[in-house]
């Protein structure tokens, strides 16, 4: 099954017309035409079942034939990853997360971060493009850009951590896992979160937590402790 998304289609639509850019892509490239079904979801929970009727390519029109809500997650995923240096590589996490079950996302300049700019436009249709090869009714929400300093001082839903390679006691993410519980956790970049920077997240009362015994890259480090959650939730 292939999924479409549209942010614009609700459950109060009898018909839905696709803008040009996905009209062409639907008639043009997938050569879909009158009668052909598509599955469509507005990423909040939504996904509808519609039959084409107008197969043209600057506007596609469907019929809404039925539609299905699923409900959220009981339990959040917050990922506060710092941008990394290779821009593939935070585009990688990006994809990876979503398919396995991140609800937000949000990219964190720390003092040791070498990219501090962030292409939100590409990120957004990585995770648009992962939502709907995964086959998911809810689109991650992807935050602004923030610094480590702003960010640490929000307070956020469940249990907050922090991973980090410096030297001190750190609990073993895993064991610290909930199942049904929201979680935000802090992935320093490649050269980790500063001393001083550790100490504020403690001091917000984030828990210091190692991922395992080998030193991972960013986003091999997010990628494990959203699998991880995903894993205690299942």
């Amino acid at each position: 099954m292939q999924l479409f998304y549209n942010s614009e289609i609700n459950q109060t639509r009898n018909t839905f017309n696709f803008s040009k850019d996905e009209s062409r892509h639907i008639v043009k490239v997938l050569r879909k035409s009158t009668g052909d079904i598509l599955m469509i979801t507005n990423g909040i929970g939504w996904t509808f079942e519609a039959e084409i009727v107008i197969p043209n390519h600057n506007k596609c029109v469907v019929n809404i034939l039925n539609s299905k809500y699923e409900l959220p997650k009981e339990y959040s995923v917050h990922l506060v990853v710092s941008p990394t240096k290779m821009n593939d590589r935070y585009e990688w996490f990006l994809e990876k997360a979503t398919e396995i079950g991140v609800t937000v996302i949000t990219p964190v300049i720390s003092s040791n971060s070498e990219r501090k700019i962030v292409k939100a436009e590409r990120f957004e249709k990585i995770i648009q493009s992962a939502m709907k090869q995964s086959i998911q009714p809810y689109l991650p929400t992807l935050n602004p850009t923030v610094t480590f300093s702003e960010f640490i001082k929000k307070p956020q839903k469940g249990m907050t951590f922090i991973a980090h390679c410096d030297k001190g006691e750190k609990l073993k993410f895993k064991d610290q896992v909930k199942p049904g519980i929201s979680i935000t956790i802090l992935i320093g970049p490649e050269g980790d979160f500063s001393s001083k920077e550790i100490a504020s997240a403690l001091k917000n009362n984030y828990t210091p937590v190692s991922l395992g015994k080998s030193r991972l890259r960013t986003e091999t480090a997010a990628i494990v402790a959203c699998h991880t959650i995903r894993l205690c939730n299942e």
